[in-house]
Order: C-alpha cells, then sequence, then structure tokens
C-alpha cells in the first residue's frame, strides 16, 4: 500500500484551489526540459495534491508546444499517483452540451508535431494503450462531479487535434459522423499516453465550452463564447476537484487495472544494448522496472 498523491494537470482557472494547506509552488527540474510552469503543491483533506498549469500561468504555451514529457516527468518525481487531466473541449454530440463535462475512455490521435514517449532508440518499450484511461480514477471523477451537482457523461471518444486553430466544417463533420468522436481538444495526446509509459493512472475530464464547427445552429467557434463558459467551467472544475481526496483517500492499493503496472513487459531492448544516457533519463517513469 502507498501514499495517494492527486496531480491535476488543468488550465482555464483549474491550476489552484481553495483550501489547500502548505501550499507551495515548487520547481521541478527534469530530464525532458522545463514543465510548463512551477507545481503547486500542498495537502487537502489529509492527501497530497499537486497542481500543473499545462500552458503555463498567463497561457504562454501552444498546445503543440506544452512540453508533456517535462510535465508527466515532473509529476512522477513529486510522488503523484494519479494524474486528473481537466481541458476544455468542443462537443460532436448534441446532448453534450456547453457546461456540461465528458468523463472522456477512448482517444484518436491525430496529432503530428510532438514527441509522444519516452523511450526512443537505445531503449526501446511498447505499453497498451488499449484503455487509455483508468477506469477506477475515472468513476471517482465521474462520483465527485455528480456529487458537485455538475451534469456529467459517463464515457466520450476524444479527437485529439493538432491546433492550433479550429477545424473547418469538413473535418467536423467527418469527426462525428464517419469517426465517432463525441468532443474534440487540442492537449491529451500525447499526455495520456506518456502518463502510462509512466505507470501514473490517469484520468481526462472534458468541459465542453461549444459545438466545434459542425453545428449548423451555432456556426464557427467564438473564441469570446468559448471564454465565457471556460469561466463557469473552471469553478465547476475545481468543486470537483475539491472532492477527490475523500473519494481517492490518503492510502492507495496497487491499481486494480494495472495502469500502475503497465511497463512490466514493455520493454524489450535487452540490458545489454541499452543507452545509458536514455536510461539514465528515465530514472523516474521507468525506475521501478529499469532498476
Amino acid at each position: 500500500m502507498t501514499q495517494t498523491m492527486i496531480g491535476v494537470i488543468g488550465g482555464s482557472g483549474v491550476y489552484d484551489i481553495d483550501g489547500l494547506q502548505d501550499a507551495e509552488w515548487k520547481s521541478v527540474p527534469t530530464p525532458w526540459g522545463d514543465a510548463s510552469d512551477e507545481i503547486l503543491t500542498g495537502v487537502l483533506d489529509g492527501v497530497p495534491m499537486a497542481f500543473l498549469p499545462r500552458h503555463g500561468r498567463g497561457h504562454v504555451h501552444s498546445p503543440t508546444d506544452v512540453p508533456y514529457r517535462a510535465n508527466i516527468d515532473a509529476l512522477k518525481r513529486l510522488g503523484v499517483t494519479d494524474v486528473i487531466s481537466v481541458s476544455a473541449c468542443g462537443s460532436f454530440r448534441e446532448e453534450y452540451a456547453p457546461g456540461h463535462f465528458v468523463v472522456v475512455d477512448q482517444f484518436i490521435d491525430r496529432t503530428f508535431a510532438r514527441e509522444k514517449s519516452f523511450f526512443s532508440s537505445g531503449c526501446v518499450a511498447h505499453v497498451s494503450v488499449a484503455h487509455p484511461t483508468c477506469p477506477r480514477l475515472s468513476d471517482a471523477c465521474f462520483t465527485a462531479a455528480q456529487d458537485a451537482g455538475i451534469t456529467i457523461h459517463k464515457a466520450g471518444t476524444y479527437l485529439a487535434m493538432e491546433g492550433p486553430q479550429f477545424s473547418c466544417i469538413a473535418e467536423s463533420k467527418m469527426y462525428r459522423e464517419s469517426w465517432g468522436a463525441d468532443v474534440i481538444g487540442m492537449t491529451n495526446m500525447p499526455e495520456a499516453k506518456l502518463a502510462r509509459e509512466a505507470e501514473l493512472c490517469y484520468a481526462s475530464i472534458a468541459m465542453v465550452t461549444d459545438y466545434d464547427s459542425w453545428h449548423p445552429e451555432h456556426g464557427a467557434v467564438d473564441i469570446t463564447e468559448i471564454v465565457k463558459t471556460l469561466t463557469g467551467n473552471a469553478e465547476k472544475g475545481r468543486d470537483m476537484v475539491r472532492r477527490l481526496p475523500a473519494l481517492l483517500g490518503a492510502d492507495r492499493d496497487p491499481c486494480p487495472h494495472f495502469c500502475d503496472r503497465a511497463l512490466e513487459y514493455a520493454i524489450v531492448t535487452r540490458p545489454e544494448y541499452r543507452d545509458p544516457a536514455l536510461v539514465a533519463k528515465l530514472d523516474a517513469v521507468a525506475g521501478r522496472v529499469l532498476g
């Protein structure tokens, strides 16, 4: 049994919280460069927590330029066991309306300009992302949101686009009608893949701000309307997060879905052929299996 530490990767105001004891912003050096920002650490209801602004305070990182590897590595170094991603998304479903939340359980990764793995030549690993989010952690988020009075949907497929531009109408219709995606965003990939490589439980909560560009009655995405909806969603997101320590508890058993043992048989490069420099960089994310 280990101690639970909840890490929240958020934006749009979901990177701090009222009632956090011993709150302190910390800089966490990583071999993958600087994280998006310092990380706010503290204790809430007896459970250690860490808050990382995905785009940095002041929103200085574009979706493509977010240092995803450094962010996940930094959280792992701090001792985080469970990562909650909170992000703004467009909706492809009439019933997933602006202001609603969606528990993401699948992804379609359409990003192409980002580093997507901690592993490469010199230390090759293949983890499974058949189920890219943790059901245990996702269920806790769903319950926390319901308890907070938030309208939340139990499942959804997230289309991760490169951005920073929003979709054109043809793309939006294709993602919705042919590909079966439910929401669209720019930041959960490769974040979810990297969390799995780092053996962290990961849950994604999509906060719907708009209908993308497919909806005939809502027209193109309007950034001013998005920002307006974001303001309300941010407070809802903080209310959801406040309830997670009580649901997850201070003591943590091994994940029943094996998220925290994802690397058990994933590394295929024989020890004598591994690149020492790369292995050294993997000390936090893969130290359990690399020794």
